[in-house]
């Protein structure tokens, strides 16, 4: 590239404007999220999709982002940041058109295709130029960056639920427009703003060591999950009959490109980094996951308590904005993995109370849900850009990505599985007839389950006298006991993945101690590493 800048090259002014642009691309991305979480319910019912449908809509928001982040991770430092940012600031804004124009589930899924692809290019420039502005303070920054992420999530919501005061009740896909608003303000702001190169460019670290601190393990997993996501869309989309073995396949298809991978660069990869990349999916899933599905599941929680249960989405968010803005006097008493060990006590605290709470303990079994899930993302970002600055912008958005896409392959069609098998198991239980009449299998990767089909539910329930029309309606309504009861069951169901965080963060964080202490790592002018004092 020409006229090369670095960060010491930026006024403080200059460093301050690119950054909080970065700072409002990502909270467009939350604004969208937002949207998914609060409308996800009256979309699924206007166009009749089934809860599976709801989170596979969900999902294409979420798993396109590892495309454009790990795509443009291996292109940027030719390509520049400037130039992508106006790729997503379009792709965004088609996002928000499309679900405003959306008729049918395919419209609704190619919109939030278009949000998850503008999402990635937002996410592979803005953490590594937030890492190369601030590479003293990585993982500070890269928290207080990733606050905006819950700063759209309020936002968001908080503009939908004024829209409809305002209005007396806006339409939902009126509602998708939202998006606009962040994204606008920081395409204006981008526009004077100057890029600095990675930190990996500077220091002269060559293209191929970036590639081997990945190498075949994290090639290998990252390839497996697009396979196989890739697969499930063509096959969705086409109607072309998927293999029953196509989990395993997808497997041995990542094996291959993986070892293809490895061999090419010659590294197995880093194992440490891989492990990271590994836990990016209970990460993903306790974070976005149950994010994606806070307000069903909140909802039977609080009844009775005339809330509106997308408000839960709003307190867990802010409750995240404000203790990531203050992250670094917290950094100064955890390193990134024993913060990453306590987060998974609060969340999975939270989450067990949450499933079980009534009356005030549930606002203080949410407050624990919102602390635990606060550190998680960024911390995982800050220890990879501290502890892999060879690998660039590609470890960093590698790991951010397989985050990502794991939220969408596996969290919410994961929870949305789990929600429907519970509300089978209530209607069988209390209204045998009905799930007789409407029962049908579902299946996630190599997982079968049974669900209720909404739209043989609705021919059985119509055809019903008026009286049986009610007494079904109390087991399987939108107020129902099958769906009060469902909300509570995924909770506990949630529960096990941030148990899963605890015990392995605390392991890696005993490990550093053993060891002396977590430090980072700082790239010298020859492009090797030393840990910092």
């Amino acid at each position: 590239m020409s006229d090369i800048v670095q960060a010491s090259d930026l006024t403080a002014r200059e460093k301050r404007l690119l950054f909080w642009a970065s700072f409002l691309s990502l909270t467009a991305a939350g604004v969208g999220f937002a949207f998914r979480v609060a409308k996800g319910g009256d979309y699924g019912a206007a166009l009749g999709l089934t809860q599976q449908q709801v989170g596979e809509v969900f999902g294409a928001s979420l798993w396109p982002i590892a495309i454009t982040m790990i795509g443009f991770s291996l292109v940027v430092d030719r390509t520049g940041y400037k130039t992508p940012m106006y790729a997503a600031f379009v792709l965004q804004a088609l996002s928000g058109i499309g679900t405003f124009m959306a008729e049918t589930y395919t419209g609704l899924y190619f919109s939030a295709l278009a949000a998850g692809l503008g999402h990635g290019i937002v996410e592979a420039v803005i953490n590594p130029v937030c890492a190369a502005v601030y590479p003293k303070e990585k993982t500070k920054w890269l928290t207080i960056l990733h606050a905006a992420w819950p700063a759209g999530l309020v936002s968001g919501t908080l503009m939908i639920i004024g829209g409809d005061a305002m209005t007396g009740g806006m339409s939902w896909n009126a509602h998708a427009l939202w998006i606009l608003v962040p994204a606008v303000a920081y395409l204006l702001m981008y526009m004077p703003c100057k890029f600095p190169v990675d930190e990996r460019v500077q220091a002269g670290v060559p293209y191929i060591e970036m590639l081997r601190q990945v190498g075949f393990l994290t090639a290998f997993l990252a390839s497996f999950l697009m396979v196989y996501e890739i697969g499930n869309q063509y096959f969705g989309l086409s109607g072309a009959t998927k293999p029953d073995n196509w989990f395993n396949l997808s497997l041995m298809i990542g094996a291959g490109i993986g070892g293809a991978f490895g061999l090419a660069v010659r590294s197995l990869g880093r194992p440490l980094f891989f492990l990271m990349c590994l836990l990016m999916i209970p990460v993903a899933t306790a974070e976005l996951g149950t994010d994606g599905w806070i307000k069903g599941l909140m909802t039977p929680v609080l009844e009775g308590m005339e809330i509106n249960p997308a408000m839960a989405l709003v307190f867990s968010a802010a409750i995240m904005l404000i203790l990531r803005v203050f992250a670094g006097g917290v950094l100064q008493f955890f390193s990134p993995p024993g913060l990453l060990a306590i987060s998974g006590v609060f969340s999975a605290v939270g989450l067990y109370w949450l499933a079980g709470a009534t009356g005030a303990a549930v606002f203080i079994a949410f407050v624990l849900y919102a602390l635990g899930q606060t550190y998680y993302w960024p911390c995982v970002l800050g220890f990879t850009s501290e502890r892999y600055p060879q690998g660039g912008a590609l470890t960093l958005n590698t790991v951010s990505a397989i985050g990502l896409l794991s939220a969408g392959i596996i969290g919410t069609p994961l929870l949305g599985a789990a929600f429907d098998e519970s509300i089978h198991s209530t209607v069988a239980a209390e209204a045998p007839a009905l799930a007789e009449a409407a029962t049908g299998e579902g299946s996630f990767m190599w997982l079968k389950h049974q669900k209720i089909e909404p739209e043989a539910a609705g021919t059985y329930i119509a055809s019903l006298p008026e009286a049986d029309q009610q007494a079904v309606a109390a087991v399987y309504g939108d107020q129902g006991s099958a769906q009060r009861g469902a909300g509570r069951d995924v909770l506990r169901y949630a529960v096990r993945f941030p148990a899963i965080l605890l015990v392995v963060f605390g392991a890696i964080a005993l490990y550093f101690r053993s060891k002396g202490g977590y430090k980072p790592i700082e790239l010298t002018e020859d492009g090797a590493g030393k840990v910092e004092a």
